[in-house]
């Protein structure tokens, strides 16, 4: 299941392979990005947006939410968390692979400076991973837009299905996950769906994830500024940085000349940015190094 998310990837050459990590070697300080690409090789499989063939976007329409949609639109929501409900059982349960793991290791090494993730789905913290920023929010908890009142998404969904019972034996979860544990179901699904209220104010509850069309908070972007200030040089692992929220670390590094290695499969925004890129699978790339 897992590798069905995987694009295909070039085949590893060991003398490429070896001139990267022997640059990365001499990087005293190392900031770390991170994509969805990192965590396609999960099970269950979680799939990423662009990737040629395998990619959520190359295989179906998949529109996302946006922030505006959601905060205005009862409909919206419902479609939202009708779709999130059904999806949850699967997208809850992903465990970390081993890029994950390796990251959290890398945690002990003075070189390693700070890992920046553009993921919502919480693996870099099921693995161990403490020294992490993540800048779209995290999908395994959930908040009200109203008060400061947060609890977890495996909370919410208790309350989801004793809201709505019998949904989730009506509609059957057999529809494509997306990156952001989304699930595509017929329109209509959603209709009469019912959203627990916040229990303190009684405001929305919205998943802790920026939606599109939202923004970054800035005092976390600043502070990933500042690590990458701070650090040597960066690597890009399974983003395409297509997204500016991502793209501007590394562009913000090549601003200051400063050593960037990407490993993706497919081009990414950044190609001509870096110092070294390789087309591999990102665990053939970290159990190297």
């Amino acid at each position: 299941m897992a590798q069905k998310y995987v694009p295909k990837a070039a085949e590893v050459c060991e003398k490429s392979l070896k001139e990267f990590i022997s640059a990365i070697g001499n990087v005293n300080k190392l900031v770390v990005l991170t994509g969805a690409g990192i965590s396609t090789e999960s099970v269950p499989g979680i799939p990423d947006y662009r990737s040629k063939d395998v990619g959520l976007y190359a295989r179906i329409a998949h529109k996302p939410i946006y922030h505006q949609d959601y905060m205005r639109s009862n409909r919206c929501r419902q479609r939202y968390w009708s779709r999130n409900f059904l999806a949850w059982p699967r997208f809850g349960q992903a465990a970390p692979n081993i890029n994950h793991y390796s990251l959290a290791k890398w945690e002990a090494s003075d070189r390693f400076h700070w890992l920046i993730t553009q993921n919502v789905d919480g693996l870099h913290h099921k693995a161990g991973s403490n020294m992490v920023t993540e800048l779209h929010g995290n999908a395994l908890h959930v908040h009200c837009t109203t008060c400061d009142y947060t609890e977890s998404r495996h909370d919410y969904q208790e309350k989801l299905d004793k809201a709505n019972p019998g949904f989730k034996d009506t509609y059957v979860a057999s529809g494509e996950i997306a990156p952001d544990g989304d699930i595509i179901l017929p329109l209509g699904t959603e209709k009469g769906f019912k959203i627990p209220e916040c229990p303190c104010c009684g405001g929305l509850m919205k998943t802790s994830v920026t939606f599109f069309g939202d923004n970054v908070k800035m005092d976390k972007v600043n502070f990933c500024y500042e690590k990458v200030d701070q650090a040597d040089g960066i690597l890009a692992l399974g983003t395409s940085l297509a997204v500016l929220s991502g793209f501007r670390f590394i562009h913000h590094a090549h601003l200051q000349k400063k050593s960037i290695f990407i490993v993706n499969i497919g081009p990414t925004r950044a190609d001509h940015m870096a110092t070294l890129k390789l087309d591999y699978k990102i665990s053939d790339v970290l159990s190297e190094l």
